[in-house]
């Protein structure tokens, strides 16, 4: 297939871009290098897919209407995995403004691209956000009422009901993925591994917020690309909404141990008010996942966090 893929220069983005040119797809990625961080990270992010002759890449940014019409009628593609957005919940608290700019309208500005040209797989990158605070755990995707508790959050619901406008209207087959805290090579240094990894490595304090019991559902990033790869294969309804994550739920005192162990260092462990905006605890519900995509997440969490070791020790510039 001729497959664009939004955000195609970040953590999830790299990874997937290279699976599909492994798979023997032509793929053509945008991103937009957007400032949260740096942009020579993404670039590397992207060094080996730039040397395949079935990748094309573009900067450009989706909340501009007309240049990404312009390009998807250039391309012509025949599937879109939208995983542009602004991400992180604390972020959103400080500029829920831009997050409903680029989240909100830029998907939209993504589906009016689909609809234009005749596009009719769509993939939506959402997040398990969405449950808010939901006391029914593991979260199933047919949970009646989503809660959600930041900005963030809330335009990742958006994007999931534009999706079922466009695909009730347009006949656009639209499948929102809700990622479950991936982690691995290249993950975002804003997030919990990469973050206490590298404060580690710099003999810096780790900050934990609350009494450290908040947990989550780390799901490792090869994992995840298996997972949005079987969901652009998926071929039933024409919406629906898959839990992409591992079932398996991990506090972040235990996170800290984990990493002691794989580093072979002992945290300054300092403990900190709770934040507003972020949920307990997250688990997914891979029932559906499992039985329509064939999804099987594999990798075990010691394993993923070396992957992420290895990786991290092999980027000198990111550890100060």
């Amino acid at each position: 297939m001729r497959i664009l893929v939004t955000g195609a220069a970040g953590f999830i983005g790299s990874h997937l871009v290279e699976r599909l040119l492994a798979q023997g797809h032509v793929v053509l990625g945008l991103d937009n290098f957007d400032p949260a961080y740096d942009r020579a990270t993404k670039e590397a992010n992207l060094s080996a897919a730039l040397c395949h002759a079935r990748f094309r890449f573009e900067e450009a940014d989706i909340v501009d209407d007309a240049l990404l019409l312009e390009t998807a009628k250039k391309f012509q593609p025949e599937a879109i995995v939208h995983l542009a957005a602004k991400a992180g919940v604390q972020p959103s608290l400080k500029d829920p403004i831009a997050y409903q700019r680029v989240n909100v309208q830029g998907t939209q500005n993504v589906l009016e691209a689909a609809k234009a040209v005749g596009v009719k797989r769509f993939l939506f990158a959402s997040s398990s956000s969405v449950y808010g605070v939901n006391p029914d755990v593991p979260w199933r995707e047919d949970a009646a009422v989503l809660r959600p508790i930041s900005p963030y959050a809330a335009t990742k619901v958006a994007g999931e009901l534009l999706g079922h406008v466009y695909s009730h209207l347009y006949g656009l087959r639209f499948i929102a993925l809700r990622f479950f805290t991936v982690y691995g090579p290249r993950q975002r240094p804003d997030l919990a591994i990469h973050k206490f990894a590298r404060l580690m490595l710099e003999g810096k304090p780790v900050p934990l917020y609350g009494d450290g019991c908040a947990s989550r559902d780390y799901t490792f990033i090869d994992d995840i690309v298996q997972g949005i790869c079987a969901a652009l294969a998926y071929d039933g309804l024409d919406y629906e909404i898959f839990n992409l994550g591992h079932q398996r739920t991990i506090p972040l005192l235990e996170l800290v141990r984990h990493l002691e162990r794989v580093l072979g260092l002992r945290a300054k462990v300092v403990f900190e008010p709770e934040k507003p905006g972020d949920v307990p605890h997250t688990c997914a519900d891979l029932s559906k996942s499992r039985q329509l995509l064939g999804y099987d997440p594999a990798t075990d969490f010691v394993q993923g966090l070396e992957a992420f070791k290895r990786w991290l020790l092999s980027q000198p510039q990111l550890i100060k």
